[in-house]
Protein backbone atom coordinates (compact mmCIF):
# COMPACT_ATOMS: atom_id res chain seq x y z
CA UNK A 1 0.00 0.00 0.00
CA UNK A 2 1.30 3.51 -0.81
CA UNK A 3 2.62 5.56 2.09
CA UNK A 4 2.43 9.34 2.36
CA UNK A 5 5.13 10.94 4.50
CA UNK A 6 4.45 14.31 6.09
CA UNK A 7 6.93 17.13 6.48
CA UNK A 8 8.61 17.48 9.87
CA UNK A 9 6.55 19.72 12.17
CA UNK A 10 3.50 19.27 9.91
CA UNK A 11 2.06 16.29 11.79
CA UNK A 12 0.47 18.40 14.52
CA UNK A 13 -2.78 18.85 12.62
CA UNK A 14 -3.22 15.07 12.50
CA UNK A 15 -2.17 14.60 16.12
CA UNK A 16 -4.77 17.17 17.17
CA UNK A 17 -7.51 15.14 15.51
CA UNK A 18 -8.17 17.24 12.40
CA UNK A 19 -9.40 15.09 9.47
CA UNK A 20 -7.55 16.97 6.70
CA UNK A 21 -3.95 17.19 5.52
CA UNK A 22 -3.08 19.89 3.02
CA UNK A 23 -0.90 19.41 -0.04
CA UNK A 24 1.80 21.69 1.43
CA UNK A 25 2.10 19.41 4.49
CA UNK A 26 3.22 16.41 2.41
CA UNK A 27 6.90 15.59 1.98
CA UNK A 28 6.70 12.60 -0.36
CA UNK A 29 4.78 9.53 -1.48
CA UNK A 30 6.43 6.14 -1.26
CA UNK A 31 5.25 3.41 -3.61
CA UNK A 32 3.00 3.46 -6.70
CA UNK A 33 -0.07 5.61 -6.12
CA UNK A 34 -3.05 6.70 -8.20
CA UNK A 35 -5.22 9.73 -7.52
CA UNK A 36 -7.97 8.69 -5.12
CA UNK A 37 -6.10 5.72 -3.62
CA UNK A 38 -6.29 4.71 0.01
CA UNK A 39 -2.89 5.34 1.62
CA UNK A 40 -1.05 5.02 4.90
CA UNK A 41 -0.07 8.36 6.43
CA UNK A 42 3.10 8.49 8.50
CA UNK A 43 5.15 11.13 10.28
CA UNK A 44 8.56 12.27 9.07
CA UNK A 45 10.04 9.61 11.38
CA UNK A 46 7.85 6.86 9.97
CA UNK A 47 5.31 6.67 12.79
CA UNK A 48 1.88 5.54 11.60
CA UNK A 49 -0.73 8.31 11.85
CA UNK A 50 -3.80 7.39 9.82
CA UNK A 51 -5.44 5.74 6.85
CA UNK A 52 -6.66 8.27 4.30
CA UNK A 53 -7.75 8.81 0.72
CA UNK A 54 -5.21 10.74 -1.36
CA UNK A 55 -5.73 13.24 -4.16
CA UNK A 56 -2.79 15.48 -5.06
CA UNK A 57 -5.05 17.57 -7.34
CA UNK A 58 -6.89 18.90 -4.33
CA UNK A 59 -5.52 21.41 -1.83
CA UNK A 60 -6.94 19.01 0.79
CA UNK A 61 -4.78 16.16 -0.44
CA UNK A 62 -5.45 13.70 2.39
CA UNK A 63 -8.85 13.04 3.96
CA UNK A 64 -8.55 10.79 6.98
CA UNK A 65 -10.77 7.73 7.28
CA UNK A 66 -9.28 5.94 10.28
CA UNK A 67 -6.57 6.41 12.88
CA UNK A 68 -6.17 2.64 13.07
CA UNK A 69 -4.07 0.69 10.60
CA UNK A 70 -6.94 -1.33 9.15
CA UNK A 71 -8.37 -2.31 5.75
CA UNK A 72 -10.48 0.39 4.13
CA UNK A 73 -12.97 -1.71 2.20
CA UNK A 74 -16.71 -2.24 1.79
CA UNK A 75 -16.98 -3.74 5.29
CA UNK A 76 -15.34 -0.61 6.73
CA UNK A 77 -17.76 1.65 4.82
CA UNK A 78 -20.74 -0.37 6.02
CA UNK A 79 -19.57 -0.03 9.64
CA UNK A 80 -19.18 3.72 9.29
CA UNK A 81 -22.65 4.14 7.78
CA UNK A 82 -24.25 1.92 10.42
CA UNK A 83 -22.49 3.77 13.26
CA UNK A 84 -23.66 7.12 11.89
CA UNK A 85 -27.28 6.02 11.56
CA UNK A 86 -27.33 4.26 14.93
CA UNK A 87 -26.21 7.54 16.51
CA UNK A 88 -29.16 9.35 14.93
CA UNK A 89 -31.62 6.67 15.96
CA UNK A 90 -31.01 7.67 19.59
CA UNK A 91 -32.65 11.10 19.14
CA UNK A 92 -33.82 11.80 15.59
CA UNK A 93 -36.95 11.24 13.55
CA UNK A 94 -35.44 9.60 10.48
CA UNK A 95 -38.33 10.88 8.36
CA UNK A 96 -36.39 14.13 8.02
CA UNK A 97 -32.75 13.70 8.94
CA UNK A 98 -29.16 14.10 7.79
CA UNK A 99 -27.96 10.51 7.91
CA UNK A 100 -24.33 11.19 6.98
CA UNK A 101 -22.43 14.40 7.72
CA UNK A 102 -19.08 13.91 6.02
CA UNK A 103 -16.01 14.18 8.27
CA UNK A 104 -18.16 14.30 11.40
CA UNK A 105 -19.23 10.73 10.62
CA UNK A 106 -15.84 9.49 9.42
CA UNK A 107 -16.92 9.55 5.77
CA UNK A 108 -15.16 12.60 4.33
CA UNK A 109 -17.07 14.69 1.79
CA UNK A 110 -20.11 12.37 1.91
CA UNK A 111 -23.56 13.82 2.62
CA UNK A 112 -26.80 11.83 2.84
CA UNK A 113 -30.17 13.41 3.65
CA UNK A 114 -33.40 11.48 4.15
CA UNK A 115 -36.75 12.99 3.18
CA UNK A 116 -39.62 10.62 3.86
CA UNK A 117 -38.62 7.34 2.22
CA UNK A 118 -36.10 8.94 -0.18
CA UNK A 119 -32.36 9.46 0.42
CA UNK A 120 -30.36 12.12 -1.44
CA UNK A 121 -26.61 11.44 -1.65
CA UNK A 122 -23.63 13.67 -2.38
CA UNK A 123 -20.07 12.36 -2.78
CA UNK A 124 -17.76 15.34 -3.19
CA UNK A 125 -14.22 13.97 -3.26
CA UNK A 126 -12.39 11.59 -5.57
CA UNK A 127 -11.26 9.19 -2.88
CA UNK A 128 -14.81 8.49 -1.71
CA UNK A 129 -16.26 8.20 -5.21
CA UNK A 130 -14.80 4.70 -5.47
CA UNK A 131 -16.89 3.71 -2.42
CA UNK A 132 -20.16 5.20 -3.67
CA UNK A 133 -21.80 1.86 -4.36
CA UNK A 134 -20.74 0.59 -0.93
CA UNK A 135 -22.36 3.66 0.63
CA UNK A 136 -25.56 3.06 -1.35
CA UNK A 137 -25.64 -0.61 -0.34
CA UNK A 138 -25.16 0.30 3.33
CA UNK A 139 -27.91 2.94 3.22
CA UNK A 140 -30.31 0.44 1.67
CA UNK A 141 -29.49 -2.09 4.37
CA UNK A 142 -29.86 0.38 7.23
CA UNK A 143 -32.88 2.56 6.32
CA UNK A 144 -34.63 0.62 3.49
CA UNK A 145 -35.43 3.66 1.31
CA UNK A 146 -37.76 3.55 -1.68
CA UNK A 147 -35.04 5.29 -3.66
CA UNK A 148 -31.63 6.98 -3.54
CA UNK A 149 -30.89 9.95 -5.78
CA UNK A 150 -27.46 11.40 -6.52
CA UNK A 151 -27.07 15.21 -6.35
CA UNK A 152 -23.45 15.56 -7.35
CA UNK A 153 -24.13 18.74 -9.34
CA UNK A 154 -21.62 20.62 -7.20
CA UNK A 155 -18.68 22.61 -8.68
CA UNK A 156 -16.31 21.50 -5.89
CA UNK A 157 -16.24 18.05 -7.53
CA UNK A 158 -14.36 19.55 -10.47
CA UNK A 159 -11.57 20.62 -8.13
CA UNK A 160 -11.23 16.93 -7.30
CA UNK A 161 -11.05 15.91 -10.97
CA UNK A 162 -14.65 14.65 -10.94
CA UNK A 163 -17.56 15.56 -13.20
CA UNK A 164 -20.83 17.01 -11.98
CA UNK A 165 -23.71 14.58 -12.27
CA UNK A 166 -27.15 13.69 -10.98
CA UNK A 167 -29.23 10.56 -11.31
CA UNK A 168 -30.92 7.56 -9.80
CA UNK A 169 -28.73 5.25 -7.73
CA UNK A 170 -31.36 2.90 -6.31
CA UNK A 171 -35.10 2.20 -6.52
CA UNK A 172 -37.44 4.91 -7.77
CA UNK A 173 -37.45 8.62 -6.88
CA UNK A 174 -40.30 11.04 -7.77
CA UNK A 175 -39.62 14.67 -8.67
CA UNK A 176 -41.12 15.77 -5.36
CA UNK A 177 -41.17 14.04 -2.01
CA UNK A 178 -43.45 14.81 0.94
CA UNK A 179 -41.62 15.08 4.24
CA UNK A 180 -42.75 15.83 7.80
CA UNK A 181 -40.55 17.92 10.11
CA UNK A 182 -41.71 18.74 13.64
CA UNK A 183 -45.29 18.03 12.55
CA UNK A 184 -45.06 20.38 9.54
CA UNK A 185 -45.46 18.94 6.04
CA UNK A 186 -43.16 19.98 3.19
CA UNK A 187 -42.77 19.19 -0.45
CA UNK A 188 -39.07 18.64 -1.21
CA UNK A 189 -37.71 19.03 -4.75
CA UNK A 190 -34.96 16.41 -4.48
CA UNK A 191 -33.93 16.66 -8.15
CA UNK A 192 -33.81 20.43 -8.73
CA UNK A 193 -33.92 22.08 -5.30
CA UNK A 194 -30.92 23.76 -3.67
CA UNK A 195 -28.21 21.34 -2.54
CA UNK A 196 -30.02 18.14 -1.53
CA UNK A 197 -33.45 19.80 -1.78
CA UNK A 198 -34.05 21.10 1.76
CA UNK A 199 -32.00 22.59 4.61
CA UNK A 200 -32.24 20.12 7.49
CA UNK A 201 -29.63 21.81 9.69
CA UNK A 202 -32.23 24.22 11.14
CA UNK A 203 -34.71 21.48 12.10
CA UNK A 204 -34.19 21.78 15.86
CA UNK A 205 -34.00 25.58 15.67
CA UNK A 206 -37.32 25.73 13.84
CA UNK A 207 -38.87 23.70 16.66
CA UNK A 208 -37.34 26.11 19.20
CA UNK A 209 -39.39 29.10 17.97
CA UNK A 210 -42.67 27.60 19.28
CA UNK A 211 -42.87 29.55 22.59
CA UNK A 212 -42.34 32.90 20.87
CA UNK A 213 -44.73 32.84 17.90
CA UNK A 214 -48.13 31.84 19.34
CA UNK A 215 -50.60 34.59 18.48
CA UNK A 216 -47.78 36.65 16.97
CA UNK A 217 -47.30 38.68 13.81
CA UNK A 218 -44.17 37.17 12.25
CA UNK A 219 -41.81 38.30 9.48
CA UNK A 220 -39.58 35.58 8.00
CA UNK A 221 -36.90 36.97 5.69
CA UNK A 222 -35.00 34.70 3.29
CA UNK A 223 -37.82 32.20 3.74
CA UNK A 224 -36.77 29.97 0.81
CA UNK A 225 -39.52 27.31 0.65
CA UNK A 226 -41.16 28.56 3.84
CA UNK A 227 -39.60 26.38 6.51
CA UNK A 228 -39.50 28.91 9.39
CA UNK A 229 -42.69 30.64 8.23
CA UNK A 230 -44.72 27.44 8.18
CA UNK A 231 -43.37 26.37 11.56
CA UNK A 232 -44.52 29.74 12.93
CA UNK A 233 -48.01 29.15 11.55
CA UNK A 234 -48.02 25.58 12.84
CA UNK A 235 -47.14 26.84 16.32
CA UNK A 236 -50.03 29.33 16.34
CA UNK A 237 -48.88 32.61 14.76
CA UNK A 238 -51.84 34.78 13.75
CA UNK A 239 -50.10 36.28 10.70
CA UNK A 240 -46.89 35.30 8.90
CA UNK A 241 -45.17 37.07 6.02
CA UNK A 242 -42.38 35.15 4.26
CA UNK A 243 -40.04 37.03 1.93
CA UNK A 244 -37.61 35.62 -0.64
CA UNK A 245 -36.04 36.93 -3.83
CA UNK A 246 -36.76 33.73 -5.76
CA UNK A 247 -40.10 33.36 -7.58
CA UNK A 248 -39.57 29.59 -7.59
CA UNK A 249 -39.01 29.52 -3.81
CA UNK A 250 -42.08 31.67 -3.08
CA UNK A 251 -44.32 29.54 -5.31
CA UNK A 252 -42.99 26.40 -3.63
CA UNK A 253 -43.52 27.96 -0.20
CA UNK A 254 -47.13 28.80 -1.10
CA UNK A 255 -47.67 25.16 -2.10
CA UNK A 256 -46.28 24.11 1.27
CA UNK A 257 -48.69 26.50 3.01
CA UNK A 258 -51.62 24.89 1.20
CA UNK A 259 -50.27 21.45 2.10
CA UNK A 260 -50.51 22.46 5.78
CA UNK A 261 -53.86 24.30 5.39
CA UNK A 262 -52.43 27.55 6.76
CA UNK A 263 -52.70 29.67 3.61
CA UNK A 264 -55.21 31.92 5.41
CA UNK A 265 -52.50 33.02 7.88
CA UNK A 266 -49.35 32.85 5.75
CA UNK A 267 -48.46 34.79 2.65
CA UNK A 268 -45.24 34.97 0.66
CA UNK A 269 -43.82 37.99 -1.11
CA UNK A 270 -41.14 37.79 -3.78
CA UNK A 271 -38.72 40.61 -3.04
CA UNK A 272 -35.12 41.43 -2.23
CA UNK A 273 -35.01 41.05 1.56
CA UNK A 274 -32.65 44.01 1.98
CA UNK A 275 -35.13 46.22 0.09
CA UNK A 276 -38.14 44.74 1.89
CA UNK A 277 -36.64 45.36 5.33
CA UNK A 278 -35.78 48.94 4.38
CA UNK A 279 -39.30 49.61 3.05
CA UNK A 280 -40.94 48.00 6.08
CA UNK A 281 -38.88 50.17 8.40
CA UNK A 282 -39.74 53.33 6.43
CA UNK A 283 -43.42 52.34 6.64
CA UNK A 284 -43.07 52.05 10.45
CA UNK A 285 -44.23 48.43 10.46
CA UNK A 286 -43.85 46.39 13.63
CA UNK A 287 -43.71 42.64 14.19
CA UNK A 288 -43.80 40.49 17.28
CA UNK A 289 -41.11 38.22 15.82
CA UNK A 290 -38.59 38.83 13.03
CA UNK A 291 -36.68 35.84 11.65
CA UNK A 292 -33.51 36.34 9.59
CA UNK A 293 -32.09 33.19 7.99
CA UNK A 294 -30.04 34.36 5.01
CA UNK A 295 -27.87 32.21 2.74
CA UNK A 296 -24.12 32.29 3.36
CA UNK A 297 -22.83 35.80 2.72
CA UNK A 298 -19.29 34.48 2.27
CA UNK A 299 -17.63 31.20 1.45
CA UNK A 300 -14.07 32.52 1.88
CA UNK A 301 -12.14 34.01 4.77
CA UNK A 302 -11.10 36.99 2.62
CA UNK A 303 -14.72 38.15 2.20
CA UNK A 304 -15.66 38.07 5.90
CA UNK A 305 -15.71 41.84 6.40
CA UNK A 306 -18.11 42.33 3.51
CA UNK A 307 -20.30 39.56 4.89
CA UNK A 308 -20.37 41.20 8.32
CA UNK A 309 -21.56 44.46 6.73
CA UNK A 310 -24.41 42.53 5.12
CA UNK A 311 -25.34 40.84 8.39
CA UNK A 312 -25.23 44.17 10.18
CA UNK A 313 -27.59 45.81 7.70
CA UNK A 314 -30.29 43.15 7.90
CA UNK A 315 -30.01 42.83 11.67
CA UNK A 316 -30.14 46.59 12.18
CA UNK A 317 -33.38 46.82 10.22
CA UNK A 318 -34.71 43.63 11.79
CA UNK A 319 -34.15 45.00 15.30
CA UNK A 320 -36.00 48.19 14.44
CA UNK A 321 -38.98 46.22 13.13
CA UNK A 322 -39.47 44.24 16.36
CA UNK A 323 -41.98 45.73 18.79
CA UNK A 324 -40.84 46.39 22.35
CA UNK A 325 -40.51 43.03 24.10
CA UNK A 326 -40.74 41.06 20.86
CA UNK A 327 -38.16 38.63 19.52
CA UNK A 328 -35.40 38.63 16.92
CA UNK A 329 -34.34 35.21 15.65
CA UNK A 330 -31.18 35.69 13.64
CA UNK A 331 -28.99 33.16 11.87
CA UNK A 332 -25.78 32.79 9.89
CA UNK A 333 -24.62 29.70 8.01
CA UNK A 334 -21.32 31.29 6.93
CA UNK A 335 -18.63 29.03 8.39
CA UNK A 336 -16.00 31.77 8.20
CA UNK A 337 -18.19 34.10 10.28
CA UNK A 338 -17.34 32.47 13.58
CA UNK A 339 -19.63 32.64 16.64
CA UNK A 340 -17.46 35.35 18.27
CA UNK A 341 -17.55 37.45 15.07
CA UNK A 342 -21.30 37.03 14.75
CA UNK A 343 -21.84 37.97 18.39
CA UNK A 344 -19.56 41.00 18.05
CA UNK A 345 -21.53 42.15 14.99
CA UNK A 346 -24.80 41.87 16.94
CA UNK A 347 -23.35 43.78 19.89
CA UNK A 348 -22.29 46.60 17.56
CA UNK A 349 -25.63 46.56 15.74
CA UNK A 350 -27.79 46.81 18.88
CA UNK A 351 -25.93 50.00 19.76
CA UNK A 352 -26.72 51.54 16.37
CA UNK A 353 -30.33 50.36 16.59
CA UNK A 354 -30.60 51.89 20.08
CA UNK A 355 -32.10 48.73 21.52
CA UNK A 356 -31.03 46.19 24.12
CA UNK A 357 -30.83 42.53 23.18
CA UNK A 358 -31.57 40.01 25.91
CA UNK A 359 -30.31 36.59 24.89
CA UNK A 360 -32.86 33.82 25.22
CA UNK A 361 -30.96 31.07 23.43
CA UNK A 362 -27.74 30.68 21.45
CA UNK A 363 -28.06 27.66 19.19
CA UNK A 364 -26.15 25.86 16.45
CA UNK A 365 -26.93 23.18 13.86
CA UNK A 366 -29.01 20.15 14.82
CA UNK A 367 -27.58 17.02 16.40
CA UNK A 368 -27.79 15.21 13.07
CA UNK A 369 -25.08 17.65 11.90
CA UNK A 370 -22.59 16.81 14.69
CA UNK A 371 -19.60 19.03 15.38
CA UNK A 372 -16.07 17.65 15.72
CA UNK A 373 -14.25 19.60 18.41
CA UNK A 374 -10.98 19.11 16.51
CA UNK A 375 -12.47 20.38 13.22
CA UNK A 376 -13.86 23.92 13.41
CA UNK A 377 -15.06 23.58 9.80
CA UNK A 378 -17.83 21.26 11.02
CA UNK A 379 -19.35 24.07 13.12
CA UNK A 380 -20.91 26.64 10.83
CA UNK A 381 -24.49 27.48 11.85
CA UNK A 382 -25.36 30.16 14.37
CA UNK A 383 -28.98 30.72 15.46
CA UNK A 384 -29.62 33.26 18.19
CA UNK A 385 -32.93 34.15 19.82
CA UNK A 386 -33.07 37.57 21.47
CA UNK A 387 -35.76 39.57 23.17
CA UNK A 388 -35.61 43.16 21.90
CA UNK A 389 -35.91 45.78 24.64
CA UNK A 390 -35.57 49.56 24.64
Amino acid sequence: MPTVVLHPKKEQRVYSGHPWVFRSDIDRVEGPCQDGDVVRVVSSRGRFLAMAVYNPRSQISLRILSRKEEPIDSAFIHRQVKTAIDYRRTFADLNSCRLLFAESDGLPAVIADKFGDIVVLQVLCLGMEQFKQDIVDALVEEVHPAGIYERNDVPVRELEGLTQQTGLLYGTVPDRVEMVENGVHFWVDVKEGQKTGFFLDQKENRAAIAPFVKGARVLDCFTHTGSFALHAAHFGAKEVIGVDISDYACEFAAENARLNHVEDRVRFECANCFDYLRAAQEAHQKFDVVILDPPAFTKTRSAVQGALRGYKEINLRGMKLVREGGYLITCSCSQHVTPPLFREMLLDTQKDARVKLRQVEWRTQGRDHPILLSSPETEYLKCAIFQVLS
